[in-house]
């Protein structure tokens, strides 16, 4: 969950508490909370749009950089990762020179971010094909139950 999601949940949570304390009709509350929750959902979802439109729009580009610079990006800043936590340190050991380079809060972050959104695409990717073939087995599974029934009667 990310910063924006945790601002929503911390903005979202006392005005349904609101809702219930300031409507007695339970029915009514219940479908105001509703409409809420879909207004926020829907919100949430056309921002999600916007920057898939914005990442497909980059991974479609003409130029060679258009569509490489976030992984150029990612493989730079684990570089210097790599430099200052195991380059560096050896060498100083080994030979007492080390140059490491500083690396920005804000670089760090963005690195956590990149690796963190490849490894829950991956996930995703995995979790959806996983998903998919459950669905097949079940339908083929259906299909079966259903074509033993035929030719038992």
């Amino acid at each position: 969950m990310n910063i924006v999601d945790k601002a929503i949940g911390a903005v979202v949570s006392p005005i349904l508490g609101i809702v219930d304390k300031a409507i007695t009709d339970k029915d009514e509350a219940a479908r105001l909370k509703a409409d809420i929750t879909k207004l926020l959902i829907t919100e949430r979802s056309s921002t999600l749009d916007a920057r898939m439109q914005v990442l497909l729009a980059e991974a479609n580009g003409e130029s060679w950089l258009q569509r490489n610079w976030r992984p150029i990006l990612m493989l730079v800043i684990v570089a210097i990762v790599a430099n200052n936590y195991l380059v560096a340190p050896y060498l100083g050991a080994m030979f007492g020179v080390g140059l490491t380079l500083p690396l920005p809060q804000s670089l760090w972050d963005l690195m956590t971010l990149g690796v963190g959104g490849y490894i829950a695409g991956q996930t995703a990717e995995r979790g959806i094909a996983t998903w998919q073939q459950g669905q097949v087995a079940k339908e083929q599974a259906k299909a079966g139950r259903l074509a033993g029934e035929i030719d038992a009667r």
